[in-house]
């Protein structure tokens, strides 16, 4: 891990050179050039697709002609094959003050789902007021995505609650809805091969510049195109830190610094992301003082296998529907307790992410797949949280235990430019006035807070 905080520019601008990049696997044959020979298999070989279809009033509504009705949707009806849904509109200042419900059916078969609830509130997941991410013209306002799996028929029925919100009620009662509203159906895209080195004798993998990038900013933890980036133990993750502190001839002389051991963690080539579809810098803060600790809020009816496919649907979504750069979130863990990757820049560094309204300067956010208002987070995942703060906090000298100050970026808790004490591993409801990460999860926090320090020798 020697100079994981090197500059992302240089490390960019060297991978930009190197392109085309073929890595044939060991024991495989030298590939030939594309013009001679069909390519090897690609990471943006799993494009994935969106159909986002404006939804219209629904009964008392439908002569208002859908500006400000209080009730809108789609009635049942066949779709091109999607995985998960989520609702937009146009401002993403504007809030959805009501409920959003949504039932679909399953490929190859006839019978429905029941209702399903989809979270509205999902504005607190976003860039900060000021940044240029926030500012860019192409952000809007957007409820959760639900993870629904291989379906290809949908209902969706959105309703304001009866509440004032600029400028009144709704005559019928409800409150007016957010206008523009349109339903976004996923499809993730297929699987991307399998991972570990190609059989003797098949293709080399082929890193397309945008991919390369992205994996580039990680060479110094793993080869590059690498799915994994591996575990390594206590005592090789402080002797890497040390040396990237002082250099190898100080580093006999250091003190062992507090980091736990880096846990294994499935890149973004990994889990297939589509590295065209974000964009193509990266952007930095200056430091990781916190961990905030989300659920996708896109629920628990998925399997660990599904996991990429998941994360491919919720990147797609946070850039494609809601506009967003690249995912929001640093890092993600599934119910097993695996370890993704979250937003480009290098998994070491510390990456401005769009996690949580008003504290993504100076900090990053973990993702848990799921819901966990209710529902108990898995021993698994709370113990991911825990490794993975461990090693990355203690690359940056902060204690999971302890707590620390983050200045405000505005937000519906703490004004622009108040410093917040916070615990250094907090929920996002710490930061910011939501149910998120749910309740039964951050009620986990404590331990994930101990067992941290634990694995930082603290």
């Amino acid at each position: 891990m020697r100079g994981f905080l090197a500059s992302s520019i240089g490390v960019t601008c060297a991978a930009a050179l190197a392109l085309p990049l073929t890595l044939p696997s060991s024991g495989a044959r030298a590939a030939t050039p594309a013009a001679e020979s069909p390519a090897g298999p690609s990471a943006e070989s799993v494009p994935g697709s969106t159909q986002s279809l404006p939804l219209t009033p629904l009964g008392s509504d439908r002569s208002t002609g859908g500006g400000a009705s209080a009730e809108q949707g789609l009635l049942q009806r066949e779709v091109r094959p999607f995985s998960l849904v989520g609702v937009v509109w146009d401002d993403p200042d504007d809030e959805l003050h009501g409920s959003v419900q949504v039932r679909t059916r399953a490929n190859g078969i006839s019978t429905w789902s029941g209702w399903q609830p989809v979270e509205t509130h999902n504005h607190e997941h976003a860039a900060d007021p000021n940044d240029p991410e926030r500012a860019s013209g192409r952000v809007r306002g957007s409820t959760a995505p639900l993870w629904v799996g291989d379906s290809d028929g949908v209902e969706i029925r959105v309703r304001g609650e009866a509440a004032q919100h600029r400028g009144g009620a709704h005559p019928s009662g409800g409150q007016a809805l957010p206008t523009g509203l349109r339903l976004e159906l996923v499809d993730p895209g297929a699987e991307p091969p399998p991972q570990g080195p190609a059989p003797k004798g098949t293709a080399s993998t082929v890193l397309t510049a945008e991919t390369a990038a992205s994996s580039a900013v990680n060479a110094d933890l793993a080869p590059l195109g690498a799915d994994v980036i591996p575990a390594l133990g206590k005592k090789e993750t402080e002797s890497d830190l040390i040396a990237a502190r002082g250099g190898p001839e100080e580093a006999a002389g250091q003190a062992r610094p507090y980091v736990g051991p880096r846990p294994r963690i499935t890149t973004r080539k990994g889990w297939g992301a589509n590295e065209r579809l974000r964009e193509k810098n990266f952007a930095y803060t200056k430091t990781v003082k916190a961990a905030f600790v989300h659920h996708s809020a896109s629920g628990n009816n998925y399997r660990c296998s599904q996991a990429g496919s998941v994360l491919r649907s919720i990147y797609r979504y946070h850039v494609k529907s809601s506009g967003w750069r690249d995912i929001g979130y640093n890092f993600a863990v599934d119910k097993c307790g695996n370890i993704y990757e979250g937003r480009a820049g290098g998994v070491a560094k510390p990456v401005l992410g769009a996690h949580t309204l008003g504290f993504n300067s100076n900090s990053m956010g973990i993702a848990v797949i799921g819901s966990f208002g209710s529902t108990r987070p898995p021993a698994a995942s709370v113990k991911a949280i825990a490794r993975l703060t461990a090693w990355k906090l203690g690359l940056y000298g902060a204690n999971p235990r302890g707590k620390t100050y983050l200045r405000s970026g505005g937000g519906n808790l703490y004004k622009k430019g108040r410093n917040v004490r916070l615990h250094v591993i907090s929920g996002h409801r710490d930061g910011f006035a939501t149910e998120c990460p749910g309740s039964r999860l951050y009620q986990k926090l404590g331990k994930a807070r101990s067992t941290s320090a634990r694995y930082q020798g603290r």
